[in-house]
């Protein structure tokens, strides 16, 4: 999966190397003086790259060759991105220089902005550039012999593709699929009204199958939230399975880091109260972890419950008190359904030729509802039957949970330039970090 996500950046890279490099600034200040005609090649060759990015990431998950070409794409990218922020630092330098703007801010912006030697400045990144230019010449060389498809300019929307109309949202039809088994296990922590033993209920199953809007739609059932009413608590755990973190989490407290401290404020919080407790995307393979924080959560009051969700059946296991639930895999009509809702505008008349298609997209999506959205989402920028035969053979039928990565893939592959570039950066964060709007670039949303 690493390597797929690795892969799938090389894009946004390049394309941010093309814009530094056509920034006004490098041909306003002469930054650039004597090395004209490395900037010409690159401003062609980057381009050119770009072209058939799409293509190579596609190719380099079952093509080591091309797999390695790209890595050596990302790394000459890596290096013209610092060149470039090196340019571009110099033409503000001489800017700010040249307005008088360093002189005005007295001698703290002296020591910022040094006196720069430009025939050192020029030989040293004329150099530089040389190198860059050299490798990327060797790359487009191996590009062409590799025959990349050239990536085609989306085409022009259908009329029936340009309406206004509201779409109804898949998640009602997640909701109508799943309403069995949500029944089933609101009955069950009802049932246990009496039950003096803490009750551990996991829901495992693959990645995208649909465990966290399980867990939501019982979470939010008006009887388990009367049932309920003393404390309820929704806490998405992912990889950090830290104790103390997690007790405070709970008690909606500040970050104690001392961990008896932590687990003393819990019990006295959990103390007489029936609560319900979700740890959302558990992966914690350590028992004894889990053991700590479970004898405090027992302090809770009679008929008190914990559901959690993971991909781990062992995890699920080692967790539970009862048996844990597998979730099925979403029946093919509600996939359908899923698919449709994307892909087509309610208030519009299907093209039976694409609507003869869907029964095939259902089948790739192996009752998954992640990547039945996925597919759906795809699908709603294309109108001809060509481009639905073409999303149909690059999204390979999955069992396990690492083939969804080829149809999520499809998603990326279809975002604009610029969206890719905001995906790239999304990436950098950790898992489940909250990035608030106002530091990302601006990638005009």
């Amino acid at each position: 999966m690493a390597e797929l996500v690795a892969s799938v950046l090389v894009g946004p890279l390049v394309s941010m190397v093309k814009e530094k490099a056509s920034s006004y600034l490098l041909d306003q200040y002469k930054v650039m003086e004597g090395m004209e005609e490395q900037h010409k090649i690159l401003k062609r060759k980057l381009p050119a790259i770009l072209d058939v990015i799409t293509d190579a990431e596609e190719k380099a998950t079952h093509r080591e060759g091309v797999k390695a070409w790209l890595e050596e794409v990302k790394t000459v990218a890596y290096e013209a991105n610092d060149a470039f922020d090196e340019f571009n630092y110099e033409a503000l330098r001489r800017e700010a220089e040249e307005k008088g703007h360093i002189r005005k801010l007295g001698m703290d912006a002296v020591k910022l902005f040094p006196t720069h030697n430009r025939v050192a400045f020029r030989n040293r990144m004329g150099n530089k550039l040389r190198r860059i230019v050299q490798t990327i010449e060797v790359l487009v060389a191996e590009m062409n012999a590799f025959g990349f498809n050239y990536q085609n300019e989306a085409p022009a929307s259908k009329q029936w593709r340009q309406t206004g109309s509201i779409i109804v949202d898949p998640k009602n039809i997640v909701t109508e699929s799943r309403a069995e088994e949500r029944q089933e296990i609101v009955k069950m922590l009802i049932d246990n009204a009496s039950n003096a033993d803490l009750l551990v209920l996991p829901i495992f199953g693959m990645g995208g199958i649909g465990k966290t809007t399980l867990s939501q739609l019982i979470y939010n059932d008006p009887d388990v939230q009367k049932h309920f009413q003393q404390l309820l608590r929704w806490i998405c755990v992912s990889d950090d399975f830290d104790v103390c973190s997690l007790a405070n989490k709970i008690c909606n407290s500040l970050d104690d880091r001392n961990l008896e401290k932590a687990q003393l404020k819990l019990e006295k919080e959990l103390t007489g109260k029936r609560y319900l407790l979700v740890l959302d995307d558990v992966w914690n393979e350590d028992v004894n972890k889990w053991e700590k924080l479970k004898a405090s959560l027992k302090h809770g009051g009679i008929g008190s419950a914990i559901l959690t969700t993971t991909r781990s059946k062992g995890i699920a296991e080692f967790m539970g008190t009862v048996k844990p639930h597998d979730v099925a895999l979403l029946d093919k009509r509600f996939i359908k359904k899923i698919i449709e809702t994307k892909a087509f505008d309610s208030h519009e008349n299907k093209p039976a030729e694409l609507v003869d298609l869907v029964d095939r997209i259902v089948e790739r999506c192996a009752g998954s509802p992640l990547a039945a959205n996925a597919l759906g989402s795809v699908l709603r920028g294309k109108t001809s039957s060509e481009e639905w035969y073409a999303v149909l053979s690059k999204s390979i039928a999955h069992n396990k949970e690492d083939q969804i990565l080829p149809i999520l893939k499809l998603s990326y592959n279809d975002l604009p330039s610029h969206m890719k570039q905001c995906f790239a950066f999304c990436a950098v964060f950790p898992k489940d970090y909250e990035i608030r709007m106002e530091i990302l670039p601006p990638y005009h949303f």
